[in-house]
């Protein structure tokens, strides 16, 4: 059967190859989303103007980001809310649809023929983060959980009404950068956001399906606590955004071939130090462990030169991708 767009008009090449990799499809290739460079050569695009932020790199929530000239997003500073009383004088972002749409619009005529993705950036508990402070939000849901489940909410409401948004133009997609892990473990312990954080979760992901739109969640840090969740309340494509630090054989020994992932070669080892060989070897590892030979896996290439990537190794990331074969995953597979 063909795959149609929403429009009831055959897919570009890209997308019908997205779509089949995350329908478990046979797409003939392994999709490829380029984050900051060489996009136009991927199948996956990011629209990050959805979300507003100004010429002073301050969000439309007051989140400022402080450059620290070293290459990448700074630090949130500021903390708009970082006392209760704040929200006596605080200024909620307004929704401004006709603004967004015709970002999006502007964003569809560039891109006609890649798979869109509208990012909501830095989302739900990282924005928390940004208005509250960081240690004022690791301590709020224990002890001021009122205030701190109204602030949540607010979050999580506004940006329910982006999706709105983006499901009215031609999107395919939505992504959200909401980081949960550190190098050991989550930031809070896993009933813990399970009791407070799934629930906001499953109900932006509902409705983003609802629309039409598929759901990536980008998370850093160890997150295997959380992935079976993630797949059980809606998230199409998980980006484990640090393979290196998460127990790849547990996660794919109970969601491959069920969830499909999108993973880089780690920027903090091997697509720093490691050779081409090195690299095109743990492209072939990370499909094994988490792609099939029908799908489920999309490849992830970004330039981490403030990394200390060099140009040699962000070339071998983009061709260890785009030489894996669909009978690669069967032949490594666990």
């Amino acid at each position: 059967m063909q795959l149609q767009a929403t429009s009831g008009a055959p897919l570009s090449p890209k997308c019908e190859r997205v779509v089949r990799a995350l329908q478990f499809k046979y797409p003939d290739r392994l999709p490829v989303l380029y984050l900051n460079r060489d996009q136009h050569e991927g199948d996956v695009v990011v629209c990050w103007n959805l979300a507003f932020q100004d010429e002073t790199r301050t969000t439309e929530w007051g989140i400022k980001f402080e450059s620290l000239n070293d290459g990448t997003m700074g630090q949130m500073t500021g903390h708009p809310i970082a006392e209760w009383s704040d929200l006596e004088t605080y200024k909620f972002p307004e929704l401004q649809p006709e603004k967004r749409r015709e970002v999006l619009r502007q964003f569809v005529a560039e891109w006609p023929d890649h798979y869109r993705l509208a990012s909501l950036n830095l989302s739900g508990f990282t924005c928390y983060c940004g208005l509250r402070g960081f240690e004022n939000a690791m301590t709020d849901f224990a002890f001021d959980f009122e205030h701190a489940n109204f602030l949540l909410t607010k979050i999580i409401d506004f940006e329910m009404e982006l999706i709105r948004v983006a499901g009215q133009e031609n999107m395919h997609g939505i992504i959200l950068w909401d980081d949960w892990g550190h190098q050991d473990g989550l930031l809070i312990a896993p009933e813990m956001w399970r009791q407070w954080f799934r629930p906001h979760y499953e109900r932006q992901f509902r409705l983003a399906h609802e629309l039409g739109l598929t759901v990536w969640f980008h998370c850093c840090g160890k997150i295997d606590a959380i992935v079976q969740d993630f797949h059980e309340i809606g998230v199409d494509v998980i980006n484990i955004s640090q393979p290196n630090v998460v127990d790849l054989p547990r996660v794919g020994a109970g969601l491959r071939g069920k969830q499909a992932f999108m993973l880089p070669i780690s920027y903090q080892t091997v697509s720093i130090s490691g050779t081409p060989e090195d690299i095109q070897a743990e492209a072939e590892r990370l499909f094994g462990l988490l792609g099939t030979e029908q799908g489920g896996f999309v490849g992830y290439v970004e330039d981490y030169k403030c990394m200390g990537m060099s140009e040699t190794n962000y070339q071998a990331c983009k061709l260890a991708f785009n030489r894996l074969k669909p009978d690669t995953a069967c032949a490594t597979a666990p």
